[in-house]
């Protein structure tokens, strides 16, 4: 199956398109036959990107602002993801810093699972999988979309 927007193969049950973002589910079946995909002729691809970006907030700042990451949905998608993640756990670690003993001891909890979700969404992007986390996922989709 090929992407009715850029023409990239993508699988069949795929909601959205790996290399630009569209979103199959509303495509229509059939018609004109896909434009050849866009071949980029250096740099890194959109999965390695994806996943530099959640490295840490420097490089998701970066593919925001250097072309042609920031032209792909997917590049900013998973940047904007990183961005608020890494707000979301720094916000989370200074109020349970400043509870004593007990905010403490969540802490090391709260840091463990921060860790695993952020291996994950490593991993997702990697794969190129648009792995949406809960409100932050709804967020970054919006910041992505828009041009």
């Amino acid at each position: 199956m090929h992407c009715p927007s850029c023409g990239a193969e993508v699988n069949a049950n795929s909601t959205f398109c790996n290399q630009c973002g569209a979103n199959l589910a509303a495509a229509p079946v059939g018609g004109v036959p896909p434009a050849p995909p866009a071949a980029r002729t250096s740099g890194l691809s959109d999965n390695a990107a994806g996943a530099i970006a959640y490295l840490t907030i420097i490089p998701a700042i970066i593919f925001l602002l250097l072309d042609p990451y920031n032209r792909s949905p997917f590049v900013r998608f998973h940047s904007y993801q990183s961005i608020a993640f890494g707000v979301v756990s720094l916000v989370a670690h200074l109020v349970l810093g400043v509870i004593p003993v007990i905010g403490w001891i969540a802490g090391v909890f709260v840091s463990l699972a921060f860790f695993v979700i952020w291996l994950i969404t490593l991993f997702k992007a990697s794969r190129g999988e648009w792995f949406k986390l809960p409100l932050i996922g709804d967020f970054a989709e919006q910041q992505a979309r828009r041009t």
